[in-house]
């Protein structure tokens, strides 16, 4: 019983020593020459004019969090569809019936969504 735990402990210690240690070799490793052009915002080759701070508008981040949500559900998706063959014949027709409520809960909150006017650019 305490070996298993014994390896998981050895994992996590590993886990933490070894990026510790690739990250400490490579500090005494490379070259630290600091300038001032090395400080500076990089804007495609282009010395930066203005302020760095810029607002963008709240619209893009509700497009990306859609975008995000919905990529999830393609990834919940793809390995229930590939493995729907097999765990048919086990669970019958409650597999087809769990992803169905699935989906209805994402299409609910995309209704909700399009309802709430958010998918809408003005």
């Amino acid at each position: 019983m305490g070996n298993e735990y014994l390896v998981v402990v050895v994992f996590i210690l590993l886990g933490i020593a070894l990026p510790a240690a690739a990250l400490t070799v490579g500090r005494f490793l490379r070259p630290h020459r600091p300038l001032k052009e090395k400080a500076i915002t990089y804007e495609s080759g282009v010395d930066p004019t203005g302020e760095s701070w810029v607002q963008f508008n709240v619209r893009y981040y509700l497009f990306a969090l859609m975008f995000v949500i919905f990529d999830v559900e393609t990834a919940f998706l793809y390995p229930w569809a590939v493995s729907y063959d097999l765990l048919r014949s086990d669970m019958g027709l409650l597999i087809l019936v769990e992803m169905a409520i699935f989906v209805f809960f994402l299409l609910l909150g995309l209704m909700y969504a399009w309802k709430k006017k958010v998918l809408e650019w003005k």
